[in-house]
């Protein structure tokens, strides 16, 4: 075993692999950016060495810096983590020819599936089924129209290097070809720096269903299946193990192919087989095709660890170290169920827009395995990925484990940013979900229903105002208190974009009637802390005018300033401005150019991906505040319309 391991990469996934290192007894050391100074890995680790820097390729893409730090610390090994440099060969080998080791797969195992159309060819000759498709290398548009309409629609266009559905676009008819094919390539060039893209048959009822193999460079065995089918924007939101539906035939068919696959390569270490199924007419061992395989640890690896009992890190440094492969594939098997449900900072209703901000608070339920790289206080970069953490639970079966999942997530505590919680909390929640019904267009076809916000209960309301009006601790300063008449206070509060009124009305120690949205709700103090109309109070944290009740559905309010400005800030939809800090990609429009409402006026390129920005409005434009290539701020102004005639 390594005495030291560097791990090159941030967040959860260096904490993750710092913990099972520390239990190993293996020291580990830390490297960061100038923003990640102060970050939980750097905390965690024995070592940390600074990359400089904020963008990823001022710091965690520096391969010769990071090569330099383990050899100046000692480190005998480098773990990749996922993303950055896991999956790029150039970076293996540099790392081999510094005479260390790399913690993951050889770097001809990397090339030979690092492009989905070469990975496809080699897929096809070990005798794994593959989507029909075309894979070429003639890029021109006319030929890729072509084959698309040879393939049949819908038909799905895939950027052949990477992954995390970045340079993928899925195509209805041919209408919609041509700009979907230029999006697709330029999100692509600008994420791998590789515009080449493959066309694939799009299944219409379709189930991604995943293989954790696990090889030493001669044999592999797998960790049997994942179901990642819950997703948004090709990004997996909720995944889970083993998968709904799996029979015993189909899962020895499909655990079969994903051991051959890794065979045929050499594989060594943690890695995963993705395979698109049709979920149409049951799970059946002919309806199941290869997608690409990921040669390094999944984020979802946690449920494969829960049904298995396996620390797939440990296995990784063990194998590495030049340890056989610990077990057989008869020593396997599957023990009850497990969910991962990946907790992000998102504006989910604006098209789940990544968010940044301090977290000005975050705790996570007992019983629950919580894999995160943040703690409150600590600050969501726009530099890296929004995730906040993976929330993971595991029960005897389906039923129980969905139940758990259900109260961890109503449990989880999180206040000073937006995030995708209660989105998490309506899925689990989701009738066809609850039933095992599921597919990758499920959250697609169901938006509405998941990201519809309820009405707020009053009472909720009540407990906010009694907070954000300083009275929370009304027994003490309120003890003794006597007047001809109830002491009042009027204020306002701002609940997403709707402002309500509330008044609080002292009656005494611990005694308020709050009246608010047309109702009188009693506030009362008692041994066991608030009540509202006889409701106990959520858990909440409160800070700077500003108060998040926790629970299914989280709730965010914000006190008024009473000196605030009446008049609305801003120009309104004259100018289109700038959802979150990024760089601006490209402007499509002039001054002087006439637009039409919905038209596509700039891409904004933030947390990896490309964001249309579009015009509110019919109108002309009357000057371009921004040029492509420049970074700007959230809320920058970028194009301003002419105002409208009144």
């Amino acid at each position: 075993m390594f005495d030291t391991v560097l791990i090159a990469n941030r967040g959860e996934i260096a904490c993750r692999v710092m913990e099972t290192c520390r239990r190993l007894g293996v020291r580990t050391v830390a490297v960061h950016s100038d923003v990640d100074a102060q970050a939980r890995h750097v905390e965690m680790a024995d070592v940390a060495v600074s990359l400089g820097g904020a963008s990823p390729a001022e710091s965690y893409l520096r391969g010769d810096a990071i090569i330099a730090a383990a050899q100046a610390t000692g480190a005998q090994a480098i773990h990749p983590g996922y993303g950055f440099l896991s999956e790029n060969p150039d970076f293996v080998e540099a790392v081999e020819a510094a005479g260390l080791v790399f913690i993951g797969p050889p770097a001809s195992a990397i090339r030979a599936m690092g492009l989905k159309d070469a990975a496809k060819d080699v897929m096809a000759r070990a005798g794994v089924p593959v989507v029909p498709g075309y894979q070429g290398s003639d890029q021109s548009p006319g030929l890729l129209a072509s084959e698309a309409a040879k393939i049949g629609y819908p038909v799905l266009i895939k950027a052949v290097a990477g992954g995390g559905g970045k340079g993928m676009r899925l195509v209805e008819n041919a209408g919609e070809f041509a700009d979907a094919l230029k999006a697709a390539q330029s999100e692509a060039l600008a994420a791998f720096g590789n515009g080449h893209v493959l066309i694939e048959k799009f299944i219409t009822s379709p189930r991604h269903i995943e293989m954790q193999v696990f090889g030493d460079g001669t044999r592999a065995v797998h960790l049997f299946e994942r179901d990642c089918s819950l997703q948004r924007r090709h990004q997996k939101v909720i995944e889970e193990a083993p998968a709904p539906g799996m029979s015993a035939e189909m899962r020895a068919a499909m655990g079969q192919a994903a051991v051959r696959a890794a065979e045929a390569i050499g594989y060594r270490g943690a890695g995963t087989v993705e395979f698109i199924v049709d979920g149409s007419g049951g799970l059946r061992p002919d309806g199941f095709w290869f997608m690409e395989m990921n040669t390094r640890l999944q984020v979802e690896h946690p449920v494969t660890e829960a049904i298995t009992g396996v620390d797939l890190v440990e296995w990784q440094l063990r194998v590495a170290a030049g340890e056989p492969l610990p077990c057989a594939q008869e020593d396997l098997s599957i023990r009850g169920h497990a969910f991962e449900a990946r907790l992000y900072a998102e504006d989910v209703p604006a098209g789940f827009l990544p968010a940044t901000g301090r977290l000005a608070h975050l705790a996570f339920p007992e019983g629950a395995r919580a894999d995160t790289g943040v703690r409150s206080g600590d600050e969501v970069s726009p530099h890296y990925d929004p995730m906040i953490a993976k929330v993971i639970v595991h029960g005897p079966d389906r039923d129980v484990a969905l139940r758990r999942l259900r109260r961890a997530l109503e449990e989880t505590e999180v206040a000073g940013t937006v995030t995708n919680l209660a989105f998490l909390g309506a899925l689990a929640q989701h009738e066809g979900f609850s039933r095992g019904e599921v597919d990758t267009g499920l959250i697609g076809r169901d938006l509405e229903i998941l990201i519809a916000v309820e009405d707020t209960e009053p009472a909720a309301l009540a407990q906010a105002a009694v907070m954000l009006a300083g009275l929370q601790d009304a027994r003490d300063w309120l003890s003794g208190f006597t007047l001809w008449q109830p002491l009042s206070q009027r204020i306002a509060l701002c609940v997403g974009d709707k402002k309500v009124m509330a008044e609080l009305c002292v009656l005494g120690a611990g005694r308020v009637d709050v009246a608010i949205a047309g109702q009188v709700v009693a506030a009362r103090l008692g041994s066991r802390g608030w009540r509202f109309n006889g409701q106990a109070a959520r858990a909440a944290h409160v800070e700077d005018g500003r108060v998040t009740l926790f629970g299914a559905v989280p709730l965010e309010v914000v006190r008024i300033d009473p000196l605030e400005q009446a008049g609305e800030a801003g120009a309104g939809g004259d100018l289109i401005e700038a959802p979150m800090p990024g760089l601006v990609r490209e402007i499509f429009v002039a001054a002087g150019a006439r637009v039409a409402k919905g038209d596509r006026l700039a891409i904004l390129e933030a947390m990896k991906m490309e964001h249309a920005l579009r015009a509110a409005r019919d109108g002309v434009v009357a000057e371009v505040l921004a040029e492509p290539g420049g970074q700007v701020a959230a809320g920058a102004a970028l194009i301003r319309l002419e105002a409208e005639e009144t």
